[in-house]
């Protein structure tokens, strides 16, 4: 059942997901509870947000929007029922999300960046916002600007290398190209603001005991390197952000990570890390984190890291990674629990015929009878018949997505781990022959056993 469910997880959801879009512990945290009954959100005060006090900030707030959310699912029931969710501070939430006098919410995640492309460990934020977006609320991109300047320090066991002001502007630059979503830069409320600002509007109204309490600070104090006290007041620039945003963008709810907010400080719902069965984190390749953009990690590499993900995970995946229904899920899972082969005998001898056939160094010669059936099942790509014959095997490789430079093409071609239609290249100036292109229509190169690719001519 590995190649079966792992097709589903990779092709039919994951991998849909990222190619239109942009893990720790996620909270959504409401800003739903006020003592007024205006038609708006009231205005939230610094003050309010870093009180130690344990009493909501906000109460519901009543719009005059008509029965605007009469046909809306109710969002937060969506996540709890898809694993996404594991526990809300206010059932206030859960109420405005299905009462038809209360406005769609507006809800953003940030990311902070620290690279040219988000990765792996941002998609739950992703999915949560899409829940929302999908729930018929209006979803925002926060992008950390300026926390990105510090560096959060949660699960950091040392301070993050500073980044200059032109990488920070070209991560930014790359994070917005991959956006459906509203996008702001925390960096344009506060570049201007000054220390002394800074001390009188936020610093003032924090309680230095919480923040000591965290449990990110509390790691980094009792470590050898320490924290710096710019790493310290992360927590204030991002307590910050989120009291703009509602007064100035009416945003009202907030994804994030859980330990980024004092208990006491506002109302969030927690969200279990995205974890293997085996306890330790989904997301990192041996070659390091999984980049939701093309440009730093192929779509191939991207679809083989799904396609591999052991049966054992597949179904909480599809539950927490995808949009398929929870009826479609279920269907999955009752196949994968039943004796046998889902397709019965003839397609295990056609799945095992087809494996056989395209080990790297099998003595099978393909026909495109055969190619044709596996192409839906591993990445296929189309190239004109003047790329590829003619054109070095280097050259082929990296067009066709198999690898992500020329430089990556000689070193696996040095290592013997390259194949053409079966047959090992040892030849990195080799160059793809007429004969080479199986019954004219086109060939199959591989990098070691798993990571395949079919090239069709065009």
């Amino acid at each position: 059942m590995a190649y079966a469910t792992g097709v589903t997880l990779a092709s039919r959801s994951i991998f849909p997901i990222c190619s239109r879009t942009l893990l720790s512990p996620l909270r959504v945290a409401s800003i739903l509870e006020s003592s007024s009954s205006t038609i708006f959100f009231t205005r939230v005060r610094v003050h309010q947000l870093f009180s130690t006090s344990r009493a909501p900030l906000f109460s519901s707030v009543k719009c005059s929007t008509g029965n605007q959310a009469a046909s809306r699912p109710n969002v937060v029931d969506i996540l709890e029922e898809r694993g996404l969710l594991e526990s809300i501070t206010s059932e206030n939430l859960r109420s405005a999300c299905s009462d038809p006098d209360v406005a769609p919410l507006k809800v953003y995640c940030g990311f902070d960046p620290t690279a040219e492309s988000l990765h792996l460990g941002n998609l739950l934020g992703i999915i949560v916002l899409s829940w929302f977006q999908r729930c018929g609320h209006q979803a925002v991109g926060l992008i950390g600007g300026a926390t990105g300047r510090v560096g959060d320090p949660s699960g950091k066991s040392l301070e993050r290398p500073e980044l200059d002001s032109l990488t920070l502007e070209k991560n930014i630059a790359g994070i917005k190209t991959s956006s459906s979503y509203v996008i702001f830069n925390n960096y344009d409320w506060w570049k201007d603001m000054t220390m002394l600002d800074f001390l009188k509007n936020v610093g003032r109204f924090a309680r230095v005991g919480p923040m000591m309490a965290k449990e990110s600070v509390k790691k980094r104090l009792e470590s050898e390197q320490g924290m710096s006290y710019t790493e310290f007041t992360y927590q204030l620039l991002q307590g910050y952000d989120f009291v703009h945003l509602l007064d100035k963008e009416g945003v009202n709810v907030q994804i994030g990570g859980s330990d980024q907010w004092d208990r006491r400080s506002c109302l969030r719902a927690n969200v279990p890390l995205l974890l293997k069965n085996d306890g330790t984190k989904f997301g990192k390749s041996e070659d390091g984190a999984i980049w939701l953009s093309p440009s730093m990690l192929s779509p191939y590499k991207f679809y083989q890291y799904f396609f591999s993900v052991p049966d054992v995970d597949v179904i909480r995946f599809l539950k927490t990674l995808t949009f398929l229904s929870l009826d479609e899920i279920k269907m999955l899972e009752d196949e994968m629990r039943k004796p046998g082969f889902v397709h019965g005998e003839e397609g295990l001898k056609e799945a095992m015929k087809a494996t056989e056939a395209l080990r790297p160094g099998a003595e099978t010669k393909l026909d495109w009878n055969l190619i044709e059936r596996i192409a839906e099942d591993i990445p296929t790509c189309s190239l004109a018949i003047d790329k590829v014959s003619g054109v070095s095997i280097v050259d082929v490789s990296v067009s066709a997505g198999l690898f992500e430079s020329k430089s990556a093409a000689r070193r696996m071609l040095k290592q013997g781990g390259v194949y053409m239609n079966n047959e090992r290249v040892d030849d990195e100036n080799l160059r793809v022959e007429e004969d080479d292109i199986v019954e004219g229509k086109g060939l199959v190169l591989s990098s070691g056993k798993k990571n395949k690719v079919v090239i069709r001519i065009s």
